[in-house]
């Protein structure tokens, strides 16, 4: 397991799991001061948000100054595809506020013609291409934001959809998109129960009314819903598409479009039935709107394979070493591709636990197609001589050996510290 976490607040240090520690960031919610994460000696400076309660959260261009294992540790964002975004269609403005930019609209305008290119002559600029965010980045980005692309041996048997509702919408909020706050456009289905059925349902219409009130020159606005994907059926009115937790509501998608998304998303969806005893799940964004009252269309839609335990998988090919890394108690992070043309430059794993920092750690399949098995070829060279390899139609190496834990604290020179037994 992980070492717990420990907050340093006003001279008293905290377990991240004692009840008093909410008393203590109200105090300091409105001044000046800030909580310190004790995963290092002298500890890291860090926020206070509020999202119904007080939460703690890393500061801006600090997430490599904590300790790989603990949560707020985040590594270079060249690791993963986040790198290319980071800064243009990624901005961060303060602690609290991160700007996402899209190459897709949040609402259609009726009755305005698109904007067309000058007939003929120069034409009056010439401008550069800016990053843009695709569907299948905001949902990494939120997965990631939300820290579930990362374990920790505490998390066996705890990822249950309630508390991926309750970090993705935590991971939303603060951030900006169209001029709008995200959580307020994000909808992730809650735990479903027949006997709750009629307040779910509810709740469900209540967060998404705005889509049924447009404004005086917008045709319908949109929302982002994510879930469990569960099957397709064939309907008068094009697919059904069905969510989990969402038994009594299915999006519609015209025909074609989905059998588009079935020919892009072949092999994620051909996933859920390999010869495997913990099958992996798909995770769907899906772009929606009211084409009629109650009844949601669905625009456009990503998809993500993930583990029985929520973890994002490029494919089939990283499980065996996901499950073994979860069977063997390690701490580790999934890189996620966002927009990379590829995700086979990334490292497929990272582990957190290792002494001298995180350690990558790559697959190299058979059946990757070739550009792809050539990208990560590649970046297997890269990584130079004492890197960790595994091709699959080869044994699993020994994995790098784990860090001796680490102490939490030690706490500032001078300051008392209040221990909380563990809990549980």
């Amino acid at each position: 397991m992980e070492a717990p976490r420990y907050f340093f607040v006003r001279g008293v240090t905290f377990q991240a799991t004692d009840p008093a520690l909410q008393d203590a960031l109200a105090r300091v919610y409105d001044s000046a001061e800030r909580p310190r994460c004790m995963c290092v000696r002298g500890g890291v400076e860090m926020y206070i948000a509020k999202h119904g309660e007080y939460v703690v959260k890393r500061m801006p261009g600090t997430g490599d100054m904590h300790h790989p294992t603990c949560q707020s540790f985040e590594p270079e964002p060249g690791i993963s595809g986040l790198g290319e975004l980071v800064g243009e269609a990624i901005v961060e403005h303060n602690a609290d506020h991160v700007e996402i930019r899209t190459d897709f609209p949040f609402s259609r305008v009726s009755g305005k013609a698109m904007p067309r290119g000058e007939a003929s002559g120069e034409p009056p600029a010439v401008n550069a291409p800016r990053k843009r965010m695709s569907l299948r980045a905001v949902l990494h980005f939120l997965y990631h934001r939300a820290g579930l692309n990362r374990w920790y041996p505490a998390m066996e048997g705890r990822r249950s959809q309630g508390v991926i509702k309750k970090y993705l919408e935590l991971a939303a909020s603060g951030v900006t998109l169209k001029g709008e706050t995200l959580d307020k456009r994000l909808y992730v289905p809650e735990p479903f129960r027949v006997a709750d059925k009629e307040e779910i349902g509810e709740r469900r219409r209540r967060k998404l009314a705005m889509l049924l009130s447009p404004g005086d020159d917008v045709a319908y606005k949109m929302a982002i819903v994510i879930g469990q994907f569960n099957g397709a059926e064939q309907s008068a009115y094009g697919r059904r598409l069905l969510i989990k937790h969402m038994p009594d509501v299915p999006l519609y998608m015209e025909n074609k479009a989905w059998e588009r998304a079935e020919r892009a998303y072949a092999a994620t969806l051909q996933a859920r039935d390999a010869d495997l005893e913990r099958k992996p799940m798909v995770v769907m964004a899906a772009l929606i709107y009211a084409k009629r009252e109650h009844l949601y269309q669905v625009d456009s839609l990503s998809m993500t394979l993930v583990s029985d335990q929520w973890i994002p998988l490029e494919g089939l090919h990283e499980l065996p070493l996901i499950e073994e890394l979860q069977r063997q108690g390690r701490a580790f992070l999934k890189p996620l591709r966002f927009d990379a043309k590829s995700g086979a430059c990334f490292p497929n794993a990272l582990l957190l636990d290792t002494e001298g920092g995180p350690f990558p750690l790559h697959v190299v399949s058979a059946f990757l197609d070739p550009k792809e098995q050539g990208a990560k070829e590649r970046a297997v060279l890269a990584a130079g001589e004492g890197a960790w390899v595994w091709r699959t139609d080869q044994d699993l190496p020994e994995l790098p050996p784990r860090a001796a834990p680490r102490a939490t604290g030690p706490f500032p020179e001078g300051q008392r510290a209040h221990r909380v037994p563990e809990a549980g």
